[in-house]
């Protein structure tokens, strides 16, 4: 008996442990697992007025250029200081001379002709009027003109014409012996020097002035659009403001100025619109240095302005006229905007968004619409830990 019994009891005492324990345990409450959220960049966007400012390149030219070429032959006796590459000069400085003599005596020479002339041209008119008397005395009828001797006065007048003209020349070319700047400038180089013997039609020098540079811009046609400035138009100086700026002499340079003019033609090659810069007093001793010719600078042409337009990072379009926006849920919604203008860094856009809302600014692998994500605080950090939002 005792063998039956006891594994019994023992089978019975387990059951009623088991059921203790399993009657004893507490419930488990199963939490739903929580995904954590996407965190994004956003930007709030606000309308306003925008400058349509054009960008631009080019070298600086001189707006007058010429060349210094002698009109008459002779040898160089004398040169100005000013007589040198990259030498300033004023308008009417002697910058150098060709030998006199021979000049001087070709004057003396016509106004002894000039004397001589004039003395016949007196004794024709004395005997031409005594042939007058003469006949009123003593012929009957008309005289002829040969009688009374005017043939041979038009003779004498034209030598004394002849005389006046050669003398003239001389003159002239006795002037020309001293060559003169046309212009206040500077000397880009110079092909002669003091000694040397030079033929008329001989270029001496390239002179420019310094009054006014120019640069020449060339645009895209479209951009047009955002200038006051037409095709063909010519504004003078009430222009188009545009703003150079240049690496010179170790530092970063600004000049001002304004389109002018716009080029006679497009470029054939690149199909682009010059745009026609002037800066007044290249030269002068302001804040910035010279705007010297040569010069290769970028140019800021200030253009219309846009009114109630949103202007974003350009990085932040999708395709050409698409965004990304997160709504008042944090959700990701897709909107399509009317963009006015694209530059390399900007958008700017006339439609399909309204200030206060939020432009999404990170760029992700694959957009789900309705998606919910955790915008980040301006002060927060991409590499932050994500916190999930309950």
């Amino acid at each position: 008996m005792k063998k039956v019994l006891i594994p019994a009891a023992i089978l019975v005492l387990g059951a009623l442990l088991t059921a203790g324990i399993v009657s004893s345990r507490k419930e488990i409450d199963v939490q739903p697992r929580e995904e954590p959220l996407t965190r994004v960049r956003t930007l709030t966007v606000q309308k306003g007025d925008v400058e349509l400012s054009v960008e631009s390149q080019g070298t600086v030219t001189p707006e007058v250029e010429a060349d210094l070429v002698a009109e008459i032959s002779g040898r160089i006796d004398w040169v100005s200081d000013s007589f040198e590459d990259g030498g300033y000069f004023r308008q009417g400085q002697h910058l150098l001379r060709l030998d006199r003599r021979e000049y001087e005596l070709n004057v003396a020479s016509a106004e002894a002709q000039l004397a001589q002339a004039r003395v016949g041209l007196a004794r024709e008119e004395a005997e031409g009027q005594m042939a007058r008397e003469e006949w009123q005395e003593l012929g009957t009828g008309e005289a002829s003109p040969l009688t009374l001797r005017e043939p041979q006065l038009a003779e004498a007048r034209a030598r004394v014409m002849a005389a006046e003209a050669t003398l003239a020349k001389a003159q002239l070319d006795l002037e020309r012996t001293t060559l003169k700047a046309p212009f206040s400038g500077r000397l880009r180089r110079k092909t002669v020097d003091l000694g040397e013997f030079v033929n008329r039609g001989t270029p001496l020098a390239t002179l420019y002035s310094v009054a006014v540079a120019e640069i020449r811009l060339p645009i895209p046609d479209a951009e047009l659009a955002y200038l006051d400035m037409p095709l063909g138009a010519t504004a003078g100086p009430r222009g188009p403001e545009v703003e150079l700026t240049a690496d010179f002499g170790g530092a970063e340079q600004t000049w001002n100025g304004r389109i002018v003019r716009t080029a006679g033609e497009i470029d054939p090659n690149s199909r682009m619109v010059p745009l026609i810069a002037q800066v007044a007093d290249p030269y002068s001793s302001g804040s910035a240095p010279p705007l010297s010719v040569g010069l290769f600078v970028q140019a800021r042409i200030r253009g219309k302005t846009a009114e109630g337009v949103i202007e974003i990072p350009r990085a932040a379009l999708r395709g050409s006229d698409s965004v990304i926006v997160v709504d008042d849920e944090n959700r990701l919604r897709t909107r399509t905007v009317d963009v006015l203008r694209t530059t390399e860094t900007t958008a700017i856009l006339r439609g399909g968004l309204e200030s206060g809302e939020r432009l999404c600014m990170t760029q992700l692998d694959t957009v789900t619409e309705g998606l919910r994500v955790q915008p980040l605080d301006t002060s927060e950090s991409l590499e932050t830990p994500p916190e999930p939002i309950g």
